[in-house]
């Protein structure tokens, strides 16, 4: 069996709109910006992760930076190809050819169509995946998270992602009732692009909004522990020359409320759908908060006074969707809730 697991390599992909996360043998191994450089002459992948946000809005016209995946589901087909094929090619270490079987479980969004569905399945297999699973990302995030899904309790779990939003109340190894909208990472980076144009006439890239995101950005105006003052670098809209300006968390806090107001509707929604006998489990057990934008400052509070719940954020909630589908790569015949090839 020993000699036979040489020829196989088994990994869990976490395909994600902002980050790219892979697990080998229980390892996270790639961890890397979804991003991928191309030159457009010649239509060859010049890098992809790191290096290629490197590169993202700082190009010349023979290069370009795309980012294949939009609202969690693949947007560039051929981009998401050579960005998943040079992803794997970082983990291998030149040792691909020796592998004869490759097994993966990819990530997907709860909201996703089949159509959606079939394209992750078709880059999968252009990177010589013989065998390839699917888990919703919510189903992935409870999992990482350590609750047993398979137990017959309801427990409500909170996704937010870079480009979509899962909320879904897992029991029995399935999802009985779900939200997914697109408001998360990416659309807090555009509202916070927007905001500084309008009120301070500043022009930034997305790499900056993201700074400041991850720097000074709150989900409320009061914290107890709040972040020093960030100064931010940009093209005055008047005068078109750089200039810097400082901002504080509260001004964040502002531009992000309508996106976060979108979000609270949401569990709303989901809340008001779930069964009663799921609910008065809820209730004892709470509110699980993953992805990147569980880190942002002040949100866990914001949400439990909106709901009147507890609210836990998972530790290190930007790996919980990758450790999820890392166990189950490993579980594959145990899990119900995997969708095969067969399922589409």
């Amino acid at each position: 069996m020993k000699f036979f697991n040489f020829f196989t390599q088994e990994v869990a992909i976490d395909l994600g709109t902002a980050n790219t996360l892979i697990i080998q043998d229980g390892k996270i191994v790639i961890d890397e910006p979804s991003i991928v450089a191309i030159n457009r002459k010649t239509g060859e992948t010049i890098a992809v992760g790191t290096k290629a946000m490197q590169m993202h809005e700082k190009t010349h016209e023979n290069i370009k930076t795309i980012r294949p995946l939009k609202d969690g589901v693949i947007a560039d087909f051929k981009a998401a190809e050579s960005m998943i094929e040079g992803m794997i090619k970082l983990i291998g270490d030149g040792k691909k050819k020796f592998f004869t079987h490759m097994k993966m479980v990819i990530c997907i969004p709860s909201g996703i169509t089949e159509v959606e569905k079939r394209a992750v399945f078709e880059s999968a297999d252009h990177v010589d995946s013989k065998e390839t699973y699917l888990i919703y990302e919510p189903m992935a995030a409870a999992l990482g998270i350590g609750l047993d899904v398979e137990e017959p309790v309801g427990n409500m779990v909170i996704d937010i992602g870079g480009g979509t939003t899962e909320i879904a109340v897992i029991a029995l190894s399935g999802i009985v009732c779900d939200q997914s909208i697109r408001t998360a990472g990416d659309e807090f980076t555009s509202d916070i692009i927007s905001y500084m144009k309008r009120q301070h006439n500043i022009l930034i890239g997305e790499r900056t909004a993201e700074q400041i995101k991850i720097n000074v950005g709150s989900a409320l105006e009061e914290l107890e522990n709040p972040p020093e003052d960030y100064a931010v670098n940009g093209r005055d809209l008047m005068t078109g020359i750089p200039m810097q300006i400082v901002i504080t968390y509260q001004e964040i806090a502002q531009s992000l409320d309508k996106s976060i107001s979108k979000i609270e509707e949401a569990i709303l929604k989901a809340l008001e759908m779930t069964p009663p006998e799921l609910a008065s489990d809820i209730y004892k057990t709470g509110l699980y908060l993953t992805g990147g934008g569980a880190l942002l400052r002040g949100l866990d509070k914001r949400v439990a006074s909106k709901t009147k719940l507890k609210v836990h954020v998972a530790e290190d909630p930007l790996k919980a969707v990758v450790r999820g589908t890392g166990i189950a790569l490993k579980n594959t015949d145990r899990f119900s809730f995997l969708i095969g090839r067969n399922d589409v």
